[in-house]
This record gives structure tokens, sequence and C-alpha cells, in this order.
């Protein structure tokens, strides 16, 4: 008789089981290193727009622009040249309004004589929990504030002074 080699059932099932305990154990890690890498990104594209409605205001004339597609502008549109409705100052993919799981808006508001005395910009997670946990907002002050529930802040003046929160080394 010749005995056959291999593994038995037992020690196939042992292998699976621990294989199941590791995936428990990493999978939820690296979903929360998901979320916490888009947040990154998220405060990275509101200071950006941030900045880039200071330039706006400063290079117009004519205030804070009155919404995100006036900050950026298609390549072809960069390439016949700048104007108030298409300023090309932050990249086409952030005037698409989303990036990395979270939507942005930005708005002029306060106005005055046809001029934006005020923006607030807005990041809030597609799926709170899954694309991210918290929201982020800024205006005219350039300081980033957030709120742990990951709702909407919104647009309107002073609706972003008036989050308690603010986000520590902006």
């Amino acid at each position: 008789m010749s005995r056959q080699r291999g593994f038995s059932l037992i020690e196939l099932l042992i292998v699976v089981a621990i294989i199941l305990i590791i995936s428990a154990i990493a999978i939820p890690s690296l979903l929360r290193s998901r979320i916490a890498a888009n947040e990154s990104s998220a405060v990275g594209s509101v200071r950006t727009i941030t900045t880039a409605e200071a330039t706006y205001a400063a290079s117009w004339g004519t205030g804070y622009a009155a919404n995100l597609g006036n900050l950026g502008g298609t390549p072809a549109a960069c390439l016949a040249g700048v104007t108030a409705a298409s300023a090309c100052i932050v990249d086409p993919i952030l005037t698409t309004g989303a990036k990395n799981g979270y939507g942005l808006v930005a708005l002029g508001n306060s106005p005055s004589a046809g001029v934006n005395g005020g923006f607030e910009v807005n990041a809030t997670p597609f799926v709170v929990g899954v694309t991210g946990q918290r929201a982020f907002c800024a205006d005219e002050s350039g300081v980033i504030r957030y709120n742990t529930t990951g709702v909407a802040i919104g647009t309107g003046h002073g609706t972003c002074s008036a989050v308690a929160t603010l986000l520590l080394g902006n």
C-alpha cells in the first residue's frame, strides 16, 4: 500500500481560519486608513480653494468668485485666455466638485454692488463612515473648521464661522 501525500481537510480548515482571522483584523485598519487619506485630501482641497479665492479677489477686482467653476476652467479655455468666469487658478479636478470621496462646493456671498465680499467652501463626504467621517469648511478668514457628523455645513454667510471645531495646524 502506498500512502498518499498532501494536506488533510483539518489542516486546510485551520489555514483558512487563520487567514480569516488575519483579514478580520486588517480590513478595518485599511478602511480607517482610507478615510484618513480622504480627509487629508479634503483639507488640502479646502486650503487650495481658499488660497485660490484670495488670488481671484486680488486679481479680478470683483470680489470673491461666485462659484467653484469660476476658479478653474477647462484646459482649452485656459489656453484661450483667462477670464473672470474661467480664471484657471485651480485644476479641473477640483472644479468638478468631487475629489477622493468628498463633494466640494465654494460659493461667493455677501454681494454688494456686484462684488462678493465673502465666500464659503465646504468639503462633505459622499458616504459618512465610508469615504470620510468629518465635513470641512472655510471662509474668507482662512480658518478651516469641521464637524464630526459629516453633515454638510452650508455655504451661507457666517455658516462656517458658526462651526465651533477648528482644525489644528492649518
